[in-house]
This record gives structure tokens, C-alpha cells and sequence, in this order.
């Protein structure tokens, strides 16, 4: 009977942990409002202060053991808060890669340019369908695209990694608008040059403006570099038929086009279902740069929070530890105010108010750490086209303010048990082994 009364605790604090990290920032400001109205109005609430303000004054004389505390909360909260920004930011690049107005065509079935084949006679057709807008003199916004997978030096460790050369076309500066030179220039068609995207250039060796890089058995030459604030950063761009003549490609892997206003995409869709040699696939390009991140960012995202859980169940560990100290030190001083008329419940709330503030501060620190160490921190990993993709690290508002709640659910764990042994520890039997 006790093991199972055990268990339904265990379980009803589980359930309450869960729901103490879901609730929205509107729950949390409620329920604190709630408590401080409890705390200033009521009897018991004033006690609680006045218990509370006694442990809290008590802090420095056993800050070695508070500290565990705050350090364990700390290292909890800044690993959290660090890997679910890694997730965050190569979401954000990811996300911010692509527009409504452009889509991308790709073999159907095809999940990624990688596995996409669309072969030459097949662009002439896709630049006849309809939904695609125009230029200045009446040609089709249309990009016909190679991606080839290429090996660099990391700036690192001097390893090999996987970096995307894409061969283009003169189509794919008006599609992509946001990319611009900021040093050198435009590689020139027709021969082995190249423009490399600014986030590239700080994770590789070798492809600084003016370098010569070896690629496909031949020596291409730097003349550029770009930026575009997405996961094209990350990217070697060259003519695609240069590309395709270095590679033996005969066939391109994607075109992208520039939509008509309004329902450009929609028609595109019922051009290209009603011609039969067409069988392929079109999405926006904000569409399909997004669905190549939620694989990463939920492997990210599921990591981070098996790694805190693991890391909070130490943490909850070391504040009983301390927490059973501290009541066990200060019994004397705890059975005086029960003596005094001191109820259970101010006792009990006073034990975890102080174990809170404990948290919290552990919260804080982890979460200033976090945010001073990794916000902005450019890293590179591999995403869906099995080359590498430099985002930056993205410590939001909204990840600071999940690492604080795990900081403070960390602490009612953590206060809970050593505040109800507080609580029900017999008046004369404290003062006996006071």
C-alpha cells in the first residue's frame, strides 16, 4: 500500500512538471500573481514570508551547500538552453531560406535535390507552363539547377566535410534577390569560376577571394563572395554548365521559377499535371527549405531535452541533498516557530520559496551563460543534400524563458520532500536533538 501511494506521488509530480513547462507565460504571471496575493493577505501567507525571510538571511553562513544547488541548476539550464538554440537557429537559416513567390520543381517523389533528376528536354517544357512570371523582355523566370556535392577542408579540425556547389544559371540572381556580392564579383559564364557564400568561407579552408580551389579533377577560381542571410551561405555557386561539364552531369537536379502574382502557384500545379511528360513535383521555396529542417530540429530539439532530464534528475538529487541539510541544521530554529504557533503550511512554503530563489538564481546564471557563450555562435552541420549547412546558434526570449521554467520546476522537486519533512518533524523531538 505505501509502495503504491509512493508511486501515485511519483506520478502526480511527473504530471505536474509536465504541465508546469507547457504552461504559457499568461499561466505562470496568474499563478505567481495568485501566490504573492496569498502571501500579503492571508495569515498563513504572512507567516510564510517571515519564515522565509529567516532562511534566506541564514543563506550566507551555508552558501558552500546552496551553492550545489545553483551550480547544478546552472549547468542544467545552460546545456538545455545551448542545445535547444542549436536546433532554433538551424531552423531559423532553413526557415529563411526561400519565398512565397518562388518555387522549386523537383522529380516527383524526390524529398530533396539530391535524389532529383529532371532531365534537359524537360526545361523547355517547364518554362512554357503557365503560373510563371515573366521578365522585362517576356522570358520565363526560370532557373534550371545542379547540386553537387564537394569535399573541403573544415576550418576546425582540417577534415573533409561535405560542402553543395550549384551550378546556375543568369536566372537565378533575379530569383534570389537577397543574395548580394560583397566582395569581388559574378563568376563569368562559361568558365571555372565561382562566388562562395559568406558562411562557407568561415567554416572551409581555401576559398577566400582569389584562392584556387581543386574540384572535379580541375582548378576553379574564387572571383567572389556573397551573402544572403540563409542556409545559402553555405553554398558554392559557378555556371551550371561549366558544373555539368566538370561532373559528367547531363541532367540538372532542380528549377526554380519565379511565380505569377495571385495564383501563380496553383496554375503551375494544374500546367504541369496535365502534361504527362511532366511528372514532377512543385512547392514553394519557403515550402521546401522549411520541411528540410524539422527532421534535424526535432533529432536536436529531443536530444537536448533527454540530456536536460537526465542532467535535472542530478540536479533535483543535489537540492534534496542540500535542501535535507538545511532542515536537519536549522530544526531548532523551525521547532521554535512551530512552538511560537507557526502552522505546517507557512513552514512548508518557506522551505521551497528558498529553494526557488536558489533556482532561480542557478536559472539566471545558466541561462546569461547560455546567451554570452553560444547566441550568434556559427557552427556547421549536415542537412538533407548531405552537405554541410552554417547556421548560427539562436538563444531566443522564448528558450531563456523555458531554461528558467525548468530551473524553477527543478526547485519544487527539489524543496518539496525536505520541506514536509520540515513540516511534520515533532516540536519535542527537535528540540531534543537541537
Amino acid at each position: 500500500m505505501k509502495f503504491l501511494i509512493n508511486l501515485l506521488v511519483v506520478v502526480a509530480l511527473i504530471a505536474g512538471l509536465v504541465a508546469w513547462i507547457a504552461l504559457p507565460l499568461i499561466g505562470v504571471l496568474i499563478a505567481a500573481a495568485l501566490l504573492a496575493a496569498w502571501l500579503l493577505l492571508t495569515r498563513r501567507g504572512r507567516q510564510a514570508i517571515a519564515v522565509t525571510k529567516v532562511g534566506v538571511a541564514s543563506l550566507p553562513q551555508r552558501w558552500g551547500a546552496s551553492s550545489v544547488i545553483v551550480i547544478g541548476i546552472a549547468g542544467v539550464v545552460g546545456v538545455l538552453v545551448a542545445m535547444l538554440a542549436m536546433g532554433e537557429g538551424f531552423k531559423s537559416t532553413l526557415n529563411r531560406t526561400g519565398s512565397e513567390d518562388s518555387a522549386i520543381i523537383l522529380r516527383g517523389g524526390s524529398q530533396a535535390e539530391t535524389n532529383s533528376v529532371i532531365t534537359r528536354d524537360q526545361v523547355p517544357l517547364i518554362r512554357s507552363l503557365a503560373g510563371i512570371a515573366r521578365d522585362g523582355d517576356g522570358n520565363p523566370l526560370v532557373s534550371p539547377e545542379l547540386s553537387q556535392v564537394v569535399d573541403l577542408k573544415s576550418v576546425s579540425d582540417n577534415t573533409d566535410a561535405n560542402v553543395q556547389l550549384r551550378g546556375i544559371g543568369p536566372e537565378a540572381w533575379a530569383l534570389r534577390p537577397n543574395v548580394r556580392i560583397v566582395e569581388g564579383r559574378r563568376f563569368e559564364t562559361g568558365l571555372r569560376e565561382m562566388v562562395v557564400g559568406r558562411g562557407a568561407q568561415g567554416q572551409f579552408r581555401g576559398i577566400a577571394v582569389g584562392d584556387s580551389v581543386r574540384l572535379g579533377n580541375q582548378d576553379w577560381t574564387v572571383v567572389g563572395a556573397f551573402e544572403s542571410g540563409d542556409s545559402h551561405e553555405s553554398e558554392l555557386w559557378a555556371d551550371a554548365e561549366v558544373v555539368a561539364n566538370a561532373y559528367n552531369r547531363g541532367a540538372f537536379q532542380s528549377v526554380t521559377v519565379k511565380l505569377q502574382d495571385g495564383d501563380g502557384l496553383d496554375q503551375l500545379k494544374a500546367a504541369m499535371a496535365g502534361d504527362p511528360r511532366l511528372k514532377l513535383d512543385v512547392q514553394t521555396t519557403r515550402s521546401y527549405y522549411a520541411s528540410q529542417s524539422r527532421q534535424l530540429t526535432a533529432i536536436i530539439n529531443i536530444l537536448g531535452k533527454v540530456i536536460g532530464v537526465i542532467m535535472a534528475i542530478g540536479a533535483v538529487f543535489g537540492a534534496l541533498n542540500t535542501m535535507y541539510a538545511a532542515v536537519a541544521t536549522r530544526a531548532r530554529e523551525i521547532a521554535t516557530l512551530r512552538a511560537l504557533g507557526f502552522r505546517g503550511l507557512p513552514v512548508v512554503l518557506a522551505v521551497m520559496l528558498e529553494t526557488l530563489l536558489l533556482a532561480l538564481i542557478g536559472g539566471v546564471l545558466g541561462a546569461a551563460i547560455a546567451w554570452l557563450l553560444f547566441n550568434g555562435y556559427s557552427v556547421s552541420t549536415l542537412g538533407q543534400n548531405f552537405s554541410q549547412v552554417v547556421f548560427q546558434f539562436r538563444v531566443s526570449p522564448e528558450l531563456l524563458w523555458t531554461g528558467l521554467k525548468w530551473a524553477l520546476g527543478i526547485g519544487l522537486v527539489g524543496g518539496l520532500f525536505p520541506a514536509l519533512r520540515a513540516a511534520r518533524l515533532p516540536v519535542a523531538t527537535a528540540l531534543r536533538a537541537a
